[in-house]
């Protein structure tokens, strides 16, 4: 029999390396985490969503905007308001694209970097695995590439509402035009190209134009632009972060599986 304290200084050592070996197994998990893209995650999912439930909200304002105060003629903004239809549809399949697409980043993340640790006891990684990490660094960088594209396409209605907000912030405040009379100051829509310049009336000017700045539409579809915009910028620097994560856990993979490999990076 053994003494008392002796059973007692066994089971505290066996409860010592118990909780030891369950921190270590969590530090080891937590190791294999991979943060870069799950933090890209998280932010392509926000900026997609930005851009796409905006972007959707403030197409509708937009073609009320015109269809009331800019082209009381519906055959003049048809094709524009088959486009927007159209760009709504997209938006649409890139929200279900990116969703799906973010989630198997993260896992491909995930399986990279367990890889490239070794946390799995003796490295092992096959000809297909790094052929479907290459795919994704390829696709990865043009999808960057079309969405510094769509960042840029959704600054221009930014752009043309910023154009007609100051020109009512002129109206308001018509001494800072000299001489000009408030009926002078005008914003012609057509000028942008989206509609034809047989539209009619086309050009809105002095407390007509006013007022359309006062309306619910304008100002809803000028912050959701301005919304969607950053939203797009959120979800290209977010693929900037998939690229860089995506490259370095390739370029380990491949340079780890070569036979001669006798370092560490």
């Amino acid at each position: 029999m053994k003494p008392a304290m002796e059973t007692a200084a066994e089971e505290n050592t066996e409860q010592s390396q118990e909780r030891k070996g369950c921190f270590e197994c969590c530090i080891k998990c937590l190791g294999g985490v991979p943060y870069a893209s799950l933090v890209a995650t998280i932010l392509c999912f926000s900026g997609v969503a930005l851009f796409c439930g905006c972007g959707h909200v403030a197409l509708a304002g937009t073609v009320a905007i015109l269809e009331q105060h800019f082209s009381t003629n519906a055959s003049d903004h048809a094709l524009l308001s088959e486009v927007i239809q159209l760009m709504q549809y997209v938006i649409y399949g890139i929200a279900s694209f990116f969703f799906l697409y973010g989630i198997i980043l993260l896992a491909e993340g995930f399986y990279t970097t367990s890889a490239v640790k070794e946390l799995h006891g003796e490295f092992k990684t096959t000809a297909c695995g790094r052929c479907i990490s290459g795919m994704f660094v390829f696709l990865t960088y043009v999808l960057g590439v079309a969405w510094l594209g769509v960042f840029g396409f959704s600054a221009v209605p930014v752009f043309m509402f910023y154009n007609i907000w100051s020109t009512c912030e002129v109206i308001k405040s018509p001494q800072t035009n000299g001489t000009t009379g408030v009926e002078q100051i005008c914003v012609d829509i057509r000028q942008y190209g989206i509609i034809p310049w047989n539209a009619f009336p086309g050009k809105i000017c002095g407390s007509a134009l006013e007022n359309i700045c006062n309306t619910n539409e304008f100002y809803m579809s000028y912050h959701l632009f301005i919304v969607a915009c950053a939203g797009a910028g959120a979800t290209v620097i977010a693929l900037l972060i998939y690229m860089m994560a995506t490259t370095y856990n390739y370029a380990v993979l491949k340079f780890k599986s070569r036979e001669d490999c006798c370092t560490k990076f």
